[in-house]
């Protein structure tokens, strides 16, 4: 076992509201890890290979990053924001998003549930692009981490604030005992965190058996009340961009790992059980999968542009610096759009704006979802399509 158990006593509420035997004391116990700074790891053979290709194919991925592909980098880590939500059980369709994501950026209501994902991807980008790049990585840079994934939900006021009680896994929603499993006490946590980002520090491991490392062991901790399986998953795409293995693309290892969370659980399991070069290797397989598959998405995004562009020319054919080829380029990160969100995302005009979007209808690259005049929202043909195949984990569906 990679800790030990320490057995606690629950104590007895007679005024709780709650059935009789959930009222008494009880016994249980809670899981404290060791410090993982410090931790001396070999691997065998096999393992580190999986680990090395895995790494060469994130690599890949980012190779082909240039600025003009930026609408593709946020395609990606919206993907992955999403898997990572799916995770904690916050689901919505990705058409369906994509509207309220439309709605909420023309200042109409998009529902609780549309507004907590997107909060998620803004958290995201803000953990990813500032936290990578603090000089160096404390507490208070998990904790802002955490009050972004928040700050949409349903309790936003526990954002950024480390657990002061108890809280558990599984089981009963009254107490512990029984639970499937049991963080450490409250009074261990800081300690325990100022560890994980001495690790995060430590470069000595290569970038995703770090990733591996640091992730568990967060999950372990479980420092929040709530939110902690997001920050978790942030914290890989963080440490990912510290070491330079991803400057640009996320692998969205969400994904993934969304798509088979009883393993996944298991994994986590397996490494607080001292099992760490399992669970690294399944973690490794996760992320490779995850690589390639973008890989893939990205390919098939850019020849639907290169349709896109087609029709246009074939069609209204306006001149190479017209307003609706620079549309063109933004619709992967706006899978549905509005006028104002074409005008701001491109930095044309608003009428130059609407002239490229009757282009655009007309040659069959965007399509009117709207029914009437005001607020009026068109889909990119086709883009849709291949959101959802790869937020399913579909890499047969992208063709």
């Amino acid at each position: 076992m990679r800790g030990r158990l320490i057995e606690l006593v629950w104590q007895s509420n007679p005024t709780l509201y709650a059935p009789a035997r959930h009222r008494r004391a009880c016994r249980y116990e809670a899981y404290i890890p060791l410090p993982l700074a410090d931790l001396a790891l070999t691997l065998d053979a096999r393992t580190a290979g999986v680990v090395s290709d895995a790494e060469n194919v994130i690599r890949d991925l980012n190779g082909a990053a240039q600025p003009a592909l930026a609408p593709l980098a946020r395609l990606l880590l919206r993907t992955e924001s999403i898997a990572s939500s799916r995770v904690e059980g916050i689901q919505l369709g990705a058409r369906a998003l994509a509207r309220a994501e439309a709605r909420a950026e023309a200042g109409a209501n998009a529902g609780p549930t549309a507004l907590e994902l997107l909060a998620n991807i803004d958290a995201m980008q803000l953990a990813v692009d500032a936290a990578a790049d603090a000089e160096k990585f404390t507490v208070h840079d998990i904790t802002e981490i955490h009050k972004w994934l928040m700050a949409g939900s349903s309790n936003p006021g526990i954002g950024g604030r480390i657990r002061t009680e108890q809280n558990w896994i599984g089981g009963n929603d009254y107490t512990p005992c029984g639970a499937d499993f049991v963080p450490p006490p409250p009074e261990y946590v800081e300690e325990l965190l100022s560890d994980l980002c001495d690790a995060i520090e430590n470069e000595s491991f290569p970038p995703l058996i770090q990733a591996a490392l640091v992730h568990a062991q967060f999950e372990t901790i479980h420092p929040f009340a709530d939110g902690n399986g997001r920050t978790g998953r942030a914290l890989i795409q963080v440490l990912l961009r510290r070491r330079g293995i991803a400057p640009t693309y996320v692998p969205p290892i969400s994904m993934v790992l969304a798509a088979e969370r009883d393993r996944y659980i298991e994994g986590l399991t397996r490494y607080r059980e001292d099992e760490v070069e399992e669970w690294i290797e399944q973690f490794a397989v996760a992320a490779a999968r995850a690589a390639r598959l973008a890989t893939t998405y990205l390919g098939a995004v850019e020849a639907l542009k290169q349709k896109w562009r087609a029709k246009l020319a074939a069609g209204a054919a306006p001149r190479a610096d017209a307003a609706a080829w620079a549309i063109i380029d933004v619709l992967p990160a706006h899978p549905i759009i509005t006028a104002p969100v074409a005008a701001a995302a491109t930095g044309r005009a608003k009428a130059a704006v609407h002239q490229a979007i009757g282009e655009l209808v007309e040659a069959g690259v965007l399509e009117s979802i709207s029914a009437g005049k005001r607020n009026r929202e068109w889909e990119a043909a086709g883009l849709m399509e291949l959101v959802e195949g790869v937020e399913e984990g579909a890499e047969h569906a992208i063709t």
